[in-house]
């Protein structure tokens, strides 16, 4: 059986990712593809339930600690969800993998790179997306986008200065994996994101 196919959508929180995720999940179901929807932190009972420890607003933690609990979630995600996800063949969409406890934990808290380095090789080994999609957006759009639609977490409760070193990693990271990382200009109205990603995705994946 032919495996599956990753896929990873990147980007802060009110850069559309949600949205496009459902889309992209339509659009290759549409082609006779099976699905598996993910997300991170979260995707197995246990990732859930230290998702919900990460998210909230009253726990204050030791950054290093927070990446470490980011990197254990991914571990039960990659042995529980993803992979075995691949092995039957179907594709995964995962909201967030690696690039985001790099941006997040890396460029927001400032955990050394080198850290995040050995985790990734420890939990993950060479294993990567075959395509991440990274949708970037100015730190103004996404903030009113995301205090428009719900309760802040607490990540999204951090200031600007945090964000911009988030963003800063992202396409850093962009610039560094251009074989992997497309970048998707998530600013412009919700048709024309949706035009790229078909262009990016039938090219990426298809031919």
């Amino acid at each position: 059986m032919q495996r599956g196919k990753f896929i990873t959508l990147e980007g802060l929180d009110g850069a559309g990712k949600s949205t496009h995720l459902a889309w992209l999940e339509n659009f290759l179901e549409d082609k006779g593809i099976d699905v598996v929807t993910t997300r991170e932190p979260g995707g197995t009972l246990l990732g859930e339930q230290l998702r919900t420890l990460l998210l909230d607003p009253g726990q204050h933690m030791h950054a290093e600690t927070e990446a470490l609990l980011m990197f254990a979630v991914r571990r039960e995600h990659l042995d529980k969800v993803i992979l075995p996800s691949l092995h039957r063949g179907e594709w995964v969409i995962s909201d967030r993998f690696t690039d985001a406890s790099f941006a997040y934990q890396g460029g927001g808290r400032g955990v050394p790179f080198d850290k995040l380095h050995i985790l990734e090789q420890w939990v993950q080994g060479v294993f990567q997306p075959d395509l991440t999609l990274y949708f970037d957006v100015p730190i103004e759009m996404a903030r009113q986008r995301v205090q428009s639609a719900k309760i802040t977490d607490r990540f999204e409760r951090e200031q600007d200065e945090f964000f911009l070193q988030v963003r800063a990693t992202y396409l850093q990271r962009a610039q560094q994996f251009t074989e992997r990382i497309c970048l998707v200009d998530s600013s412009q109205p919700l048709h024309e994101v949706t035009i790229a990603l078909e262009a990016i995705i039938q090219q990426a994946l298809f031919e």
